[in-house]
């Protein structure tokens, strides 16, 4: 298993000592559906959790559009970011985001994008330009981690996105 892998899957262990207590999901523990200012839209609010999701999630697709390893598989993508179209980018940012709201426990979030095989499907999804294999996924996740830390996400917090992360393995990597 990759050194990443293991590190986000160890640092998943619940406390014990706190059977009695209701378990927070993750997406409470992000910050839940607290009303809070949207930085980018100041006249809105947006829930403290899904800002705080979003946040990763745009830091996340800048580390993979930097890693050399992961833009083949964003290729499309790439190359309408570079000739000044940010539509789909934004697709994508919300999309992701709405995706890791409702997996990470929001009561209020819904994800109405594709399901995650045929997501990562190229025949299937144009945004894709290759399917992925073990170590570009390993790739993906070590970028989620880098963007998560950018984000100041505590250690514990990344382990649990990535469990949820690597639960997923198995039906993204189709080669």
């Amino acid at each position: 298993m990759p050194a990443c892998c293991a590190f986000l899957l160890g640092l998943t262990s619940c406390d014990k000592d706190n059977d009695d207590m209701q378990e927070q999901t993750l997406y409470e523990k992000l910050g839940g559906n607290r009303m809070v200012s949207d930085p980018r839209n100041p006249s809105q609010m947006i829930e403290q959790g899904r800002l705080g999701l979003r946040s990763v999630v745009d830091s996340t697709i800048f580390v993979i559009a930097a890693d050399p390893n992961l833009q083949p598989y964003f290729a499309p993508l790439l190359a309408e970011v570079t000739a000044g179209n940010t539509t789909n980018l934004a697709v994508l940012s919300r999309s992701l985001t709405d995706f890791f709201s409702v997996a990470t426990g929001s009561a209020t979030a819904t994800y109405s994008g594709m399901n995650m095989r045929d997501a990562h499907d190229p025949a299937r999804n144009p945004r894709m330009a290759l399917k992925a294999d073990n170590k570009s996924y390993d790739d993906f996740i070590a970028a989620v981690v880098k963007g998560a830390q950018q984000n100041n996400v505590p250690s514990e917090l990344i382990g649990e996105v990535g469990a949820l992360i690597e639960a997923l393995r198995t039906t993204i990597v189709q080669r």
